[in-house]
């Protein structure tokens, strides 16, 4: 637990320094998202073992509480006077980085809690990042029929990351929303009950909060945030997925198998997205805590770490020179 802790709350006192004090501490937080993550990656081969215990419950709700306490904080930073263009700049991108990395994977973890607490809070955080609608469809969608043209986030084979985040959006908004709707008439509950009602509502409610605090500048500057954080939680489903399905037989999909997502071994980024990386174990055993994934044998392996690959995806002709022969090799195995 001691490397998840490291990697996951060093970027949260470089933010907030970087949005009370700017200056070095923003281009603190960049090069340690960046170039610090990657080179701990390349230079160091260590192997984080899998731990059922503890389950890490601490360190996710204390993430949890720094990300509602760093969001308006950056916001403000953003919106205000104090800062210069270029220290804007780093802190909007750094913290982008982490809110759709660090934030996501914590979120992520907690909605697949059972206890409602933690699950309620993971869902607080993606409103909070205006996508709350994640919470119903990455549940009740995603986990379902991954890797079938029926999921929303699994990207297709040759299609690039900008068709795909805008299909990945609204696709899983919709299916998400139908998903909830027929559960609560499955268990004879009124509409009203259906969650999309606090998503958007939370969602109006910290838009209006924001427009409050800072008038139409920190409201567009939230937006904005939001945004790139909700496109590096896109881009990890996109590389995670990319270009693997699930065979048909007499209609039905197989199982979902450990063949059915991209892994990445990488020790330090791993660490940073609380074992996100490891996503085959994670579909196998979705209510699984972080500390206690592994990588599974046979499991398909990115090329180069998820952060970097989430980088390449960003170029779609270099993305398809490196991924389609790692798919040739999985198809021929």
């Amino acid at each position: 637990m001691r490397l998840f802790t490291i990697a996951t709350l060093i970027p949260v006192v470089l933010l907030a320094a970087g949005s009370v004090w700017g200056g070095v501490w923003i281009l603190l937080s960049v090069l340690y998202l960046t170039i610090f993550v990657s080179a701990l990656d390349r230079l160091v081969r260590q192997t984080q073992e899998a731990r059922e215990f503890p389950a890490g419950d601490t360190l996710s709700v204390t993430l949890a509480l720094a990300h509602f306490a760093l969001l308006p904080a950056v916001v403000l930073a953003l919106a205000g006077a104090g800062l210069g263009l270029l220290e804007k700049l780093g802190l909007f991108f750094a913290a982008g980085l982490f809110f759709g990395q660090v934030s996501n994977a914590n979120a992520h973890e907690l909605i697949h809690r059972s206890g409602r607490a933690l699950h309620r809070l993971g869902m607080w955080v993606y409103i909070t990042l205006l996508f709350g609608h994640h919470t119903s469809a990455h549940v009740l969608v995603h986990h379902r029929h991954v890797a079938t043209p029926a999921d929303p986030n699994t990207s297709r084979r040759g299609e690039s990351f900008y068709r795909y985040a805008l299909r990945a959006w609204i696709g899983s908004f919709r299916k998400g929303y139908k998903a909830e709707a027929a559960r609560l008439a499955r268990i004879n509950r009124p509409a009203w009950r259906n969650p999309y009602l606090v998503y958007i509502g939370g969602a109006i409610l910290f838009i209006a909060a924001a427009y409050a605090a800072s008038g139409i500048t920190g409201m567009l500057v939230y937006v904005a945030l939001a945004g790139h954080a909700q496109m590096q939680l896109l881009m990890s489903d996109y590389v995670q997925h990319y270009g693997l399905v699930r065979q048909v037989t007499d209609g039905k999909p197989q199982p979902v198998g450990t063949q059915h997502s991209w892994n990445s071994p990488h020790w330090y980024s791993s660490a940073l997205m609380l074992n996100a990386t490891r996503h085959s174990d994670h579909h196998a055993h979705p209510a699984r805590p972080y500390p206690g994934l592994s990588l599974p044998d046979g499991a398909p392996i990115l090329p180069k770490p998820l952060p970097l690959m989430a980088s390449i995806a960003l170029i779609p002709p270099l993305w398809r020179r490196i991924m389609h022969p790692e798919l040739r090799k999985l198809e021929n195995a």
